[in-house]
């Protein structure tokens, strides 16, 4: 069922779940981060496997992600667009990760994220969300360090 909304409403009110989540990654705080997740969710990352399916899969891989730093997570959302009509949401953003892994490792890292949207109970939920990184076509590797 679809109920009327107001865009600039719904804009709003997925900017300030996206400032939700901005600070639950900072705090690498799993239960934050996964708040608005549909339970039925699909995700692509830009780890293996080629997709999580449904929350349970997706709160592991947030597990597994915040445990992998020794300290601080820096997260950043940059050009954040957000198209909403009815009870159907897009987004697409620049996102940047900085922090050091366990292993010692720095990784200061940016990629590319839509995240789709539906309207559930008059709560925005995700339901799928794409995380991609461009390659090097003559290498065949991931461009991690690239910026905007």
């Amino acid at each position: 069922m679809i109920t009327a909304t107001n865009p600039a409403v719904d804009q709003a009110q997925i900017v300030k779940l996206f400032d939700h989540w901005a600070a639950a990654i900072r705090a690498k705080n799993v239960d934050a981060r996964m708040s608005n997740y549909a339970p039925n969710v699909h995700v692509f990352d830009v780890l293996e496997p080629l997709q999580h399916v449904g929350s349970n899969a997706v709160r592991q891989r947030a597990e597994d992600w915040f445990s992998s730093f020794a300290g601080d997570l820096n997260f950043e959302l940059h050009d954040l667009r957000i198209a909403a009509d009815g009870d159907t949401a897009f987004s697409h953003s620049l996102n940047h990760v900085s922090g050091t892994k366990k292993d010692g490792e720095n990784l200061d890292m940016w990629w590319r994220a839509t995240v789709c949207f539906r309207k559930m109970d008059d709560q925005w939920m995700v339901t799928h969300e794409h995380n991609s990184v461009p390659f090097n076509s003559q290498t065949g590797k991931a461009s991690l360090y690239l910026k905007p």
